[in-house]
């Protein structure tokens, strides 16, 4: 039995969709709104409950656990801890101050002392992940190329442990992902004047366990895009999860906008 960990999004819905019916599976649902409480063997356990959630999994034999979906980090002084919560919180704090990435790369190593391994997010999904490539009929033009070469550059120098996984780039303005999310980058990239388009380049962290947290994209990401004047959408080759793929690909026909992934 396969340990299934999931958050906010879409994607924890395509993998169950992959799984059902191939693998038996446990869900542990971390969402705020019990996303999963009709799926049979689900468990809404509060994050700050770690034993509970190792004690569940070894239980049931789960002997592999996959992450997808995003979770909020947390208010760690509000956690409700038990006490195995209580007997890592140390190591999860300090490495939480290092930015997301690391805090990841910890939670990852307490699953490994618990004799439970990460497998990617991917494992049952891999045609959500695009190979390198130009997907639509319009391709970036000399200013789009230089806008991307810019994009990658801020974002290859930002905190290789941080949340930032986004790059929106207009008229040489430059805008990163914070831990809002994508769609306040976007409606802040909007509000600069629109000489050029501009674009949307989403890359993982350099310090990123590729295993979890890729950037997700899919037809809200372009219809946000849409909304905000961004003209097209640049991934990384393997290291993404593309959500809705053909009505995507529609979508970005039907606007005059490219998905590169290089």
């Amino acid at each position: 039995m396969i340990g299934l960990i999931f958050g906010e999004t879409d994607f924890p819905r395509y993998i169950l969709k992959s799984i059902k019916g191939k693998k038996k599976y446990l869900i542990i649902d971390l969402t705020k709104n019990k996303s999963f409480k009709n799926e049979k063997n689900s468990y809404s356990i509060p994050i700050g409950k770690f034993g509970k959630i190792i004690s569940l999994l070894k239980q049931n034999n789960c002997k592999k656990v996959l992450f997808a979906g995003k979770v909020q980090k947390p208010n760690f002084s509000k956690l409700g801890l038990d006490l195995k919560g209580i007997f890592y919180i140390s190591s999860i704090i300090k490495k939480a101050k290092l930015g997301d990435a690391s805090l990841l790369r910890e939670i990852i190593n307490i699953f490994k002392k618990e004799n439970i391994k990460t497998i990617s997010s991917t494992t049952f999904t891999p045609e959500l992940s695009l190979s390198k490539g130009n997907y639509t009929r319009y391709k970036p033009n000399s200013e789009d190329k230089s806008d991307i070469k810019n994009a990658l550059k801020a974002l290859d120098k930002s905190n290789p442990y941080s949340h930032v996984q986004g790059a929106a780039i207009r008229n040489n303005s430059i805008i990163l992902e914070k831990k809002e999310g994508t769609q306040k980058m976007l409606k802040k990239i909007k509000k600069i004047k629109n000489v050029s388009k501009g674009v949307l380049v989403k890359f993982p962290k350099k310090k990123q366990d590729f295993r979890v947290d890729l950037p997700t994209v899919g037809l809200k990401t372009l219809k946000q895009c849409k909304a905000s004047g961004i003209k097209g959408v640049v991934l990384k080759h393997k290291r993404n999860i593309f959500l809705d793929k053909k009505k995507s690909i529609n979508y970005a026909n039907k606007n005059k906008m490219f998905i590169l992934v290089k």
